[in-house]
């Protein structure tokens, strides 16, 4: 997920978004190299929302089917669902190469790219514009709400059932390590699926409201549905930062050895002094 989350921001700000701004004309501006940015971004941001889905997943089969748990979770199987979720993203996205045009050419070298005019009139670009939208982010906004509502309603059973016996056996007062454990399973769920949730709603209602409407004409920067548009890139953009600020809170672990590689160089300096 973070290796995925780096590649959207990557691709999609520092390939993209800031040379576009600050660098025009430059080597990425060529037709061939900008398309197969816009492509690379697609690629990425699709791998980095469908790994958060097998992340929700994969809590779903760990906390509410433990016998499932032991027989299918297996490292080459956590490999073999990443490398297909990585090929099949890249793979759905490779038409967006070909729908670019070149604004100019000087030479034989055409310049930035431009939506050709057959993805507003073709029925096959039409549907694809749909599937992309429902594969992303749409399907697996609800399949996250699905796998969260359910898992937590199951770790919210078993906590009350075990709190029930404990009381039983006069513990009710002793910490219970196992509910702990369940209650920072939940944090850790609804830290990363949550921001997730949150951060892409904007783009959601941004495409629903771009297939209600007609008028989808942007007059200018301060245009309020050019604002709208250009903050749902930049709420979508954020949600692949997130991931893995939320491990550095939530993890004990993940902590516990970013401090040690923090305090490295110190250790290493001190015994050379000491030497």
């Amino acid at each position: 997920m973070a290796i995925t989350d780096l590649l959207v921001i990557i691709t999609a700000v520092l390939l993209n978004r800031i040379p576009g701004i600050y660098f025009p004309g430059s080597f990425l501006s060529i037709t061939p190299v900008c398309s197969m940015s816009t492509t690379l971004i697609y690629a990425s941001r699709d791998c980095s929302v469908w790994l958060t889905v097998t992340f929700s997943f994969d809590r779903f089969i760990a906390i509410c089917y433990q016998k499932l748990k032991i027989k299918y979770y297996a490292e080459k199987m956590a490999i073999f669902v990443i490398v297909m979720v990585c090929v099949l993203s890249c793979v759905k996205n490779i038409p967006w190469y070909f729908i670019h045009e070149p604004i100019y050419t000087i030479g034989i070298v055409p310049w930035y790219c431009r939506i050709k005019d057959v993805r507003y009139t073709s029925v096959a670009w039409k549907i694809f514009d749909w599937a992309d939208r429902i594969l992303t982010p749409c399907l697996p906004f609800l399949l996250i709400l699905l796998f969260n509502a359910v898992t937590v309603r199951h770790i919210l059973a078993v906590n009350r059932a075990r709190k029930r016996l404990m009381i039983h056996k006069n513990e009710c007062n002793q910490n219970d390590p196992e509910i702990e454990s369940r209650r920072k399973s939940i944090v850790l769920l609804f830290a990363i699926s949550g921001s997730f949730i949150l951060l892409w709603l904007t783009y959601i209602i941004r495409f629903i409201y771009d297939r209600l409407t007609t008028d989808n004409k942007i007059n200018g920067f301060t245009d309020p549905k050019f604002i709208f548009r250009e903050c749902a890139n930049m709420l979508q953009l954020l949600s692949c930062c997130t991931n893995t600020f939320i491990y550095a809170v939530t993890q004990s672990k993940f902590r516990e050895q970013l401090i040690n590689k923090l305090q490295s160089p110190l250790t290493l300096m001190r015994n050379l002094l000491k030497q």
